[in-house]
């Protein structure tokens, strides 16, 4: 870039090799913008890229590990060197885990606060102040149902999402005067690969629930964002859902979403090694403590 041009407006996605990342991508390309495609491997990046590219639209590849400190950083000097701005941030990467938090392995569980916690943030509060100061642009971050309730049997991945969609709302509001929009989007279950990743697509929860399309998701999203609304709540079923978390206390909704997320199979919280069906369930539990 020389020195009389001015850096381009691009679209970052975050997560935008699969899901709702890549229908958000594809969607945003249309907006006669470059579109930044950010995940961990360029071969599936190379994939959407190139239908993006097909369909008449601008996008670049980025593989990046935002499990590493300097993720952020690395998307910077990207942005620098090919002479791009990041005008709208989406925010779409992220996994979680089904199972006991006693049981699940630590690296894991510690590894969704890097991804879906910090990188988040980390990635917004560098590209957030330079939209501000250019008065346009703003941020999608991608939260959950997950985050209007604790989640037992998926703790932290209900717990990251819940950073998110209070991160959210929060910068939404310290922002909304200066052109910025800050945008959190809270589907219910989406056909991905992430219900199959995660484990969830076993749980009685996550079957009850029907479930979205990614395109469907990625539609809401970026006309939910270009309406500047705080939060994008995808589904009637999803909005329900939210709504009887809202209503429950606590001391009933907590037995119930863990009733609904947890199999017979499952192993046991209670770390005997026992499936679930064969330990606590049946009043087996160690120190003589039954558990539903």
């Amino acid at each position: 870039m020389t020195s009389q041009q001015s850096p381009r407006p691009a679209i970052v996605v975050v997560g935008a090799s699969r899901g709702i990342g890549r229908a958000i991508a594809e969607l945003a390309a249309r907006d006669d913008a470059p579109v930044v495609l950010v995940a961990r491997t360029i071969e599936s990046l190379r994939v959407v890229e190139a239908a993006i590219k097909q369909a008449g639209g601008e996008a670049f590849s980025l593989p990046v590990d935002l499990t590493a400190h300097d993720a952020a950083s690395i998307l910077e000097e990207f942005l620098s060197r090919e002479g791009l701005v990041c005008d709208v941030l989406v925010n779409s990467a992220g996994y979680g885990l089904r199972g006991a938090a006693t049981a699940l392995p630590i690296a894991d569980q510690v590894g969704m606060i890097d991804v879906n916690v910090r990188a988040l943030a980390d990635l917004t509060l560098r590209l957030l102040p330079g939209m501000v100061a250019r008065r346009r642009g703003g941020v999608i971050n991608l939260a959950s149902v997950a985050s209007f309730t604790p989640g037992p049997y998926m703790a932290m991945y209900y717990a990251s999402k819940a950073f998110v969609r209070s991160f959210s709302e929060a910068l939404y509001q310290e922002t909304r005067r200066t052109g910025v929009t800050v945008t959190c989007v809270a589907p219910g279950p989406v056909s991905t690969e992430f219900l199959e990743k995660s484990g969830a697509n076993r749980a009685a929860l996550f079957k009850a629930l029907p479930k979205a399309s990614p395109e469907y998701v990625a539609d809401c999203a970026w006309r939910g964002f270009k309406a500047r609304r705080r939060l994008v709540i995808p589904g009637m079923s999803a909005r329900l859902a939210i709504l009887m978390a809202g209503i429950l206390p606590s001391a009933a909704l907590l037995p119930l979403v863990g009733k609904l997320q947890l199999r017979g199979n499952d192993p046991c919280p209670c770390g005997s090694g026992k499936q679930l069906k064969h330990c606590c369930r049946a009043g087996h539990a160690k120190g003589g403590t039954a558990s539903a």
